[in-house]
């Protein structure tokens, strides 16, 4: 199961009691102190983990608290450290302070780590109070508490495209399309329940990583459908793909669906609307040649963008939509500015 949310709770170990400790030996009756130090806290470390790609196993335990210190002990004996905690998540999580919605780190990398909540000091023992007026000092510190915090987890998956588009587009269709990804793919909408992940092998330009969205509907980013919690997942790319779906059984008219989908981004971030876009017309195949032209010329003039004629399902001109996301990639915005059609 794909989870991209979690809240959990995080606390440091306290720190160890100080002692309270005289030396206790034959011949000597009234032996100095020696009570040791209590040991430090342990801290809650939050660490990027290759391995996991989904925050599911943070749902299952909420409290995350490291080991605590010893207390300190007599013959000057420091008590022992608390054990770290390390808790390993999937990189591109946010991490976010509940209370203050502030973000403290954002997990990019590899084998990343903070320490999110460190452990408190030891409480020194009565040896450490000893003076030359106080020779026999009965007061030992006790240990300090362990930081605490609600933290709360966002996973934002790492892609460079990210597909956009109403329900029934054929997102799904072109990622399996275009790479080894097998998502479920049927005719009714939100087929796509998860985010879904997608690797594309190139040519020289080696690979790119292309995520998959659920559609998004009208009132999205007010969490209306399905959109609203997928919508982070694309922030990170540096594209965005726009599925319209040109075919004479479409629910919603290519020129509509294209600005419902561009409003819910800005209304959800203004940034999403400003990354570069390539605009596709696809289920090509259900149209025949001339009304396709039109359609297609006719949507480039209502959108002042040019658009590019796919068929998901027959895989027709794919490898020109690929050609278009390289450049792009590459950030050669010429190969955007002529139509396709011809």
């Amino acid at each position: 199961m794909f989870v991209d949310e979690a809240v959990i709770f995080v606390k440091g170990g306290d720190g160890g009691n100080g002692c309270v400790s005289f030396r206790r030996e034959k011949y000597i009756p009234y032996g100095g102190p020696d009570g040791g130090t209590g040991g430090k806290g342990g801290d809650v470390i939050l660490r990027v983990c290759k391995k996991i790609d989904t925050l599911l196993d943070l749902t299952s335990r909420v409290k995350h608290i490291a080991g605590s210190g010893a207390h300190g002990k007599g013959t000057n004996k420091k008590g022992k450290d608390g054990k770290d905690l390390t808790i390993d998540l999937p990189r591109g999580t946010v991490i976010k302070d509940r209370e203050s919605g502030r973000i403290l780190k954002d997990m990019s990398t590899v084998e990343e780590s903070i320490v999110i909540a460190r452990g408190g000091r030891g409480g020194r023992g009565n040896k450490c109070f000893a003076t030359s007026t106080n020779q026999v000092p009965r007061q030992a510190e006790k240990g300090k508490p362990g930081e605490e915090r609600w933290l709360i987890l966002e996973l934002k998956l790492l892609a460079d495209v990210g597909l956009i588009g109403m329900p029934n587009a054929g997102k799904s269709t072109l990622l399996s399309r275009i790479s080894a990804a097998k998502p479920k793919i049927a005719d009714y909408a939100f087929t796509t329940l998860q985010p879904q992940l997608g690797i594309v092998e190139i040519g020289n330009y080696g690979r790119f990583v292309v995520a998959d969205i659920p559609g998004l509907i009208e009132g999205a980013h007010r969490g209306i459908g399905l959109g609203d919690e997928f919508l982070r997942h694309i922030e990170r790319t540096k594209l965005l793909v726009h599925l319209l779906d040109v075919s004479p059984f479409a629910q919603v008219a290519p020129l509509d669906a294209y600005h419902i989908v561009r409003n819910e981004l800005r209304q959800y971030n203004p940034g999403l609307a400003e990354k570069t876009e390539i605009v596709i017309a696809n289920k090509m195949d259900l149209l025949d040649t001339e009304t396709g032209m039109q359609c297609i010329q006719t949507l480039e003039k209502q959108i002042s963008k040019p658009v590019c004629p796919v068929s998901t399902a027959t895989g027709k001109n794919i490898g020109a939509l690929l050609n278009l996301i390289v450049n792009a990639l590459h950030e050669d915005k010429s190969c955007v500015s002529e139509s396709l059609c011809s």
